[in-house]
């Protein structure tokens, strides 16, 4: 997998795409349309689109009517788009300005201003990702914050009711970490956190799973497509995994080490059910996890 930003060149000449791949290439990953339909398709199914350079004046389908359908897509409304021309007119511009278009490239092609224009533009949405990545990012452990694990449990959920897909949630909480930070201190339970944070990641590492800190000693673990059967699986070899940390702890009544208790819960969500229902069930089994004496997984499921 690349890191370079992406680039999605249009323009109904061959010469200019070339021209303006060979410039961009070296910095950026850079992708080819010829025509406005293929401009929709392709801004639709590269992933992670960075910019889109849009020439004007094409056939069949201009350079406007390819911006206002990418801004009518929920898919391709928020990549941005530079437009490429040769009309220099006031108007012209202001037009595309209004309808959304970051910025304008003038033909024929000033290569150094092209090159910085991009490279300017490419830097702010750098910028701009790093910043609503760093809003969602517990800064102590690197796992995603409760912000981010709320925004992708409702989307899960949703995903989950409309394709009658199981869904497995799991909370995690750290056996007697009060007394932990009390014996040993914050710095160590800072510690402790975060080698715990790694251990989890290392289980839950599958495209789409979402392991979260959710505040404090406790952790959550969203886990889509994934039955009952799979989840406690999942659920005890982190258990172990955190257990075999041998993390010292002399004030626990479970263990000689740090260890964790787990409570999920499986379903396969109807209508009339919620994302809030499902993470009850799972502290339901948390409060029931610690019930049986701390140190254990403890699962429900359900069909809601």
């Amino acid at each position: 997998m690349t890191d370079r930003q992406r680039i999605l060149i249009v323009d109904d000449e061959k010469f200019n795409r070339q021209i303006l791949s060979e410039l961009l290439l070296p910095d950026y990953d850079v992708f080819l349309a010829k025509n406005g339909e293929q401009a929709i398709d392709r801004a639709r199914t590269i992933t992670a689109l960075d910019l889109i350079l849009l020439d004007v004046v094409m056939p069949d389908m201009d350079g406007y009517e390819v911006l206002r359908r990418l801004r009518d897509d929920e898919r391709t409304r928020a990549i941005p788009v530079m437009f490429v021309t040769g009309m220099c007119e006031s108007k012209d511009e202001a037009k595309g300005l209004s309808m959304g278009a970051v910025d304008y490239v003038l033909k024929p092609f000033r290569l150094a201003v092209v090159r910085a224009r991009v490279r300017n533009h490419m830097n702010y949405i750098g910028q701009r990702k790093q910043l609503e990545l760093d809003a969602f990012i517990d800064c102590l452990t690197g796992l995603h914050n409760r912000r981010r694990f709320d925004q992708t449990m409702e989307s899960e959920w949703r995903r989950a009711t409309r394709h009658r897909k199981p869904i497995s949630l799991a909370m995690v909480d750290i056996d007697y970490f009060k007394q932990y930070n009390d014996t040993y201190g914050h710095g160590a339970g800072d510690e402790a956190l975060r080698q715990i944070a790694k251990a989890m990641l290392k289980v839950v590492n599958r495209s789409g799973e979402l392991v979260a800190r959710y505040g404090g000693e406790e952790f959550v673990m969203l886990l889509p497509e994934v039955g009952r059967d799979e989840a406690i699986h999942i659920a005890e070899k982190i258990r172990y995994s955190v257990e075999a940390l041998a993390i010292n702890h002399e004030t626990s009544n479970v263990a000689s080490v740090v260890t964790i208790s787990i409570g999920g819960a499986s379903i396969i969500p109807c209508l009339d059910g919620s994302a809030v229902g499902l993470l009850g069930l799972a502290d339901d089994q948390l409060y029931l996890a610690k019930r049986e004496g701390r140190n254990f997984v403890s699962w429900d499921s359900i069909h809601f």
